[in-house]
């Protein structure tokens, strides 16, 4: 009989442990970085136990009568280990509901892990979320290139990064998150009325905390920034979390000198570099020139998937 037990701060060493031995579990998910924002989401995460034992985690927030799993992360379904069998998985779907109907929780808004970044095949929950009848609502588009199976770059990348080599560009590691996040937050603000998901002082934090998993690579011209890119790295990807330019940089063409650069390194240590989403509105509106220009590099289409699952 599966259990479930509401996460708690006493519970932190035993989640983290979870998460550092799991098949899909992401340094995102450790609480340390979920916690930072605990302020403006009431967790809800959970703890499956079978004889006591821990199965599966799930990192949650409740919004009045709705789980989200989770509302401050990109993604974040079911965390298992590799033990973790389908036949189990639809045991714990069912636990799940009786859990959830007892708390009066009527919807449950699943963000699923993409594949990706699974250490060993991990889509039980997939076949559990079709098998309760879960709808798909929202896909977004991401690029992605595999380390084996890489693309060429178009012809006009190429030119465009050998423009860029010859403009006396310096890359480097950097931690001036807050000019990096002060240039992001003036181009969202510009173009999109909005701010970033994180401020400079969250994302200095978030850094510091895990200075093996996130990392700001940025573009100088004599001493100036003028492009940057804040790449999350998990076991399996390297992800572009944020990447933004300046005029300047736009037409130094920066970008296409960093993200070459970056994919030269990544791609030996890593199975995949994520570029990250190029859609809105739920997946409905997909950004042409980005995702084209994301392609461009070798790139090609990794969905993020969120199902709804009425209790």
């Amino acid at each position: 009989m599966i259990e479930i037990e509401r996460y708690a701060a006493t519970h932190k060493k035993l989640w983290d442990d979870f998460i550092n031995h799991s098949k899909n579990g992401l340094f995102m998910f450790l609480r340390d970085y979920m916690d930072y924002h605990k302020d403006r989401f009431q967790d809800h995460s959970l703890i499956f136990k079978k004889r006591n034992r821990p199965l599966a985690l799930l990192p949650a927030n409740q919004v009045d009568g709705t789980m989200v799993s989770h509302g401050g992360l990109t993604f974040g379904g079911l965390i298992t280990t590799p033990q973790m069998e389908t036949n189990t998985m639809l045991e714990i779907f069912e636990a799940l509901k009786e859990y959830l109907k007892s708390n009066d929780i009527k919807v449950l808004i699943y963000k699923a892990i993409p594949h990706i970044y699974h250490i060993y095949p991990a889509e039980e929950d997939l076949y559990a979320l079709f098998i309760n009848h879960a709808r798909l609502v929202r896909r977004e588009i991401s690029t992605t290139i595999e380390k084996n199976r890489r693309l060429p770059c178009s012809r006009g990348r190429k030119r465009d990064i050998q423009f860029a080599k010859k403009a006396n560009l310096v890359l480097k590691e950097s931690d001036d998150y807050e000019t990096f996040m002060a240039l992001k937050e003036e181009k969202l603000l510009k173009n999109y009325g909005i701010k970033p998901t994180h401020t400079a002082q969250e994302m200095e934090y978030l850094a510091s905390k895990f200075p093996d998993n996130i990392k700001l690579f940025v573009a100088e011209k004599e001493g100036e920034m003028v492009y940057g890119a804040i790449i999350y790295e998990s076991d399996n990807v390297a992800h572009g979390q944020y990447q933004e330019s300046t005029e300047e940089g736009q037409r130094l063409r920066a970008p296409d000198f960093v993200l070459d650069q970056l994919l030269h390194k990544y791609l030996k240590e890593k199975k995949y570099f994520d570029f990250g989403i190029s859609t809105e509105n739920n997946g409905y509106y997909l950004n042409k020139g980005l995702v084209k220009y994301k392609e461009t590099f070798g790139g090609r289409a990794v969905v993020y998937d969120t199902y709804k699952m009425d209790v």
